[in-house]
């Protein structure tokens, strides 16, 4: 339960910080239009501290922290988060600036992001999986 509590206030830390520099960098820049970067906020709040404290709510009346695929949520889900959001980031720092890109660049940008939110989405069906196995487990218990 400490590690996903751990997780969460990290995340936090992170999406307010992302909430700041996207108020800072616009406001510095003159910017008043629609950017990935303002979503970075909301989505390390949301998929980073409130998925860790739904599952520090469940890891305090279970074995949850003890399941194989716990484990690898926590490996899988915390890589594939950061690098979701570094991208957007990266993506909302050059719609601010008007960087033009090369196609090269715009796809390799997209790419990278593409493999966060796979590796984010690997780690919500981990999380599932283990948070039904404990079910089973506790379910089976109960029967006997």
């Amino acid at each position: 339960m400490k590690k996903c509590l751990n997780a969460s206030l990290i995340y936090a830390i992170a999406a307010l910080a992302g909430g700041v520099f996207y108020r800072e960098f616009t406001k510095f820049n003159d910017y008043l239009g629609e950017t990935a970067l303002g979503k970075v906020h909301t989505h390390l709040f949301m998929l980073g501290m409130a998925v860790f404290l739904i599952a520090a709510l469940f890891a305090k009346g279970s074995s949850l922290e003890k399941e194989k695929t716990f484990k690898s949520f926590m490996i899988v889900y915390n890589i594939g988060v950061p690098i979701s959001a570094v991208m957007m980031a990266v993506r909302g720092v050059t719609q601010i600036l008007g960087t033009e890109l090369s196609k090269g660049a715009d796809a390799a940008i997209s790419g990278i992001a593409g493999i966060g939110h796979i590796l984010t989405g690997a780690g919500i069906i981990l999380f599932l999986t283990a948070l039904l196995k404990c079910f089973d487990r506790i379910t089976a218990a109960n029967k006997n």
